[in-house]
């Protein structure tokens, strides 16, 4: 049996929230709930008892209370949830307005700034009440170009609390990219930065944004922030007024009092194969998930300094702020991860005191190989909780971390995606942390892996699916009146059940493997094969950056290819080639070595930084690309058109 790389102490179990909320169901609802694998069981076989007792435990405020918890829990989708209630969103993440710091600003170039809750509520209130004299009302969209800076916080809670839906993408986004998302939805007011730093570069957005106004006629307001300059030049800007000239005298907020499942966010899905999906989220559902994963999960505390490396276009944003609910500090971070030293992360962590470190696999993987060794370097007392997403953590990411930056530390995997903007599956500082494998499914979260036919699986990789209702779900597609979009995101597969596209295993320790995407997955001989099978042997290899497998159509069946973009001095050899093949041959099957194995450049990504195995797929069968303005990098497609090693047996 595989050992554990890091099991909980007894202090550490009796002290976690999780442990408390336990004790809590178990006084209040049901004495048979005794550890975290019958609380799971009993979360998600009895979802109207279980939802209300988070409710409780994590002091959710709403005005009116709830007629009823769930209805029509056997409808997915078309469930419904705390049917009558009415809350505000953004006052439950106002619900201090003391002097302990809400938000902590660091950015590449050296610059701090601190907000206190009770300044934090006070500029929410200027805006907020800004964006009522400019006619938003109830329902309207506020846009947000932003870099990750405090006042993308402000301006998500004052849209909010006034019950406008906010919706916000990364500033790296080029004119197209962003017309393809807030051109769906109509924004009303759209807030930016003048520019914003990455690499010790200074990236101006203003011009992007007189082309992108030439096409949004919706836009009534621009409100710029100065970020690179300290008074930008607006005069081109239509409808464009100065941060700290719209913003009013105004001390107290007016929340809307809103039905639970009222819009709150609009995300969107990746765009690589057409535009992108607008994801509507509710306030309600959003705001219990996120509490529950915080609190009982991540372990968050007011003391906690809780920090994200993201963007303000992924969904780990919206995530991260909801930290403010539960009184924590929430860090931002605007800029590399590596610049200007490769360990800046690392000494921000030990300068703001971060106790919760979130970031992605592919970040531990680079870190590593840029030998940034944090345990040595700094003091790291106060960190007890390390979270990464956005790609399969690797079994050696975690050596890494236990070995590199601290061996008593809670190593959280976490995934779910934009689409619950949340996770099916995540951490438990009381559960064991194994190689390579997610802690646990979400509670509440029916999540279960099942093969073609519907029949649940463990040990053996399948299609994730979560067969109940959970609040997290979206309220509906924007543009989508009948919900056909939504229904064949996530229902045509299995009628009634969420399939959610990830390719993974349920484990004997109740823990989840993901595999990739299940739509990403590869084919050889009719047997279905996760990409970050291969990624997880490949990028062991000193030799090699980064890595893409995708499955070519050959021949009559399927083969698959393996691009590396290698460490800078490499080549590609013959001895290389024939180490690469052996490394996966010897931890995997014979059916996971590739056919071909082809440096490239580089490799395509999305914004968010997730490789796009799909839009390269599309490409080396010389089908189009449908939506390159989603891709960080779109010019890295042209280094697999028309590969003459494709070609060729």
């Amino acid at each position: 049996m595989t050992q554990p790389l890091w099991t909980p102490g007894p202090a550490r179990i009796q002290q976690a929230n999780i442990s408390r909320f336990l004790d809590y169901v178990r006084r209040e609802c049901d004495p048979h709930v005794m550890d975290q694998r019958t609380l799971y069981q009993w979360s998600v076989e009895y979802p109207d008892k279980f939802w209300p007792q988070v409710w409780a435990f994590c002091g959710i405020k709403a005005s009116v209370s709830w007629d009823e918890a769930l209805k029509d829990g056997g409808k997915m989708p078309g469930a419904q949830w705390f049917t009558g209630s009415r809350l505000n969103f953004a006052e439950n993440l106002l619900r201090y307005r003391d002097e302990r710091p809400a938000l902590v600003f660091r950015s590449e170039h050296g610059e701090r700034m601190s907000l206190s809750y009770r300044e934090l509520y006070r500029q929410v209130a200027g805006l907020a009440d800004a964006l009522r004299k400019s006619g938003v009302t109830s329902g309207d969209r506020v846009a947000g170009f932003m870099p990750n800076r405090p006042e993308a916080v402000i301006g998500m809670l004052a849209a909010t609390s006034i019950g406008a839906v906010w919706s916000s993408c990364s500033p790296d986004f080029g004119i197209n990219g962003v017309l393809d998302r807030f051109g769906q939805i109509a924004p009303k007011v759209l807030i930016t930065c003048d520019g914003y730093h990455y690499d010790n570069k200074a990236i101006d957005c203003l011009e992007r944004i007189r082309g992108v106004l030439e096409k949004l006629p919706s836009v009534e307001r621009v409100v710029v922030v100065p970020y690179v300059n300290a008074r930008p030049d607006i005069a081109a800007i239509p409808k464009a007024v100065h941060w700290s000239e719209y913003l009013t005298a105004e001390q107290e907020i007016r929340f809307e009092q809103l039905a639970f499942d009222h819009p709150v966010y609009i995300m969107y899905s990746s765009g690589t194969t057409g535009v992108p999906k607008c994801i509507v989220h509710g306030a309600g559902g959003t705001l219990i998930q996120h509490l529950k994963e915080l609190v009982l999960h991540t372990d968050l505390r007011r003391e906690d300094v809780l920090f994200y490396f993201t963007t303000c276009g992924w969904m780990m944003w919206n995530w991260l702020v909801s930290g403010l609910a539960v009184g924590a500090t929430v860090l931002l971070y605007d800029g590399s991860p590596f610049h200007p030293q490769r360990d800046i992360l690392w000494r921000i962590a030990e300068e703001e005191g971060i106790s919760i470190f979130g970031t992605s696999a592919k970040y531990l993987s680079a870190a590593e190989k840029f030998e940034v060794k944090p345990g040595k370097k700094h003091g790291l007392a106060r960190l007890r909780t390390i979270a990464s997403t956005g790609s399969p953590l690797l079994p050696e990411n975690s050596e890494y971390v236990y070995r590199d930056i601290k061996a008593n530390v809670c190593l959280s995997s976490i995934s779910g995606g934009t689409d619950i903007i949340s996770c099916f599956a995540l951490g438990n500082p009381t559960l064991p942390v194994y190689p390579g494998e997610l802690q646990c499914r979400g509670l509440g979260m029916a999540v279960e892996i099942w093969d073609d036919d519907g029949k649940p699986l463990r040990g053996t990789p399948g299609e994730l699916v979560c067969v109940r209702p959970f609040p997290s779900m979206p309220v509906f597609f924007w543009n989508d009146p009948e919900g056909r979009k939504y229904h064949e995101a996530y229902f045509d597969r299995f009628p009634n059940v969420w399939r959610h596209g990830d390719w993974a295993e349920l484990t004997e320790h109740d823990g989840l493997i993901i595999y990739g995407r299940s739509d990403a997955t590869l084919n050889p001989g009719g047997v279905r094969i996760g990409t970050a099978e291969i990624y997880r042997q490949v990028e062991k290899l000193p030799e090699i950056a980064e890595s893409l497998a995708v499955g070519q159509d050959w021949q009559g069946d399927v083969r698959v290819i393996l691009f590396v973009r290698l460490q800078e001095g490499i080549t590609l050899d013959e001895p290389l080639r024939k180490r690469i093949k052996q490394t996966i041959r010897d931890n995997t099957t014979p059916r996971h070595v590739p056919a071909k194995i082809i440096a490239v450049a580089d490799i395509p990504r999305t914004i968010s930084g997730k490789i796009t195995e799909l839009a390269v797929r599309n490409v080396i069968h010389g089908r189009p690309v449908k939506n390159t303005d989603a891709l960080a990098n779109p010019q890295a497609l042209e280094h697999y058109r028309n590969l003459p090693e494709l070609a060729t047996d």
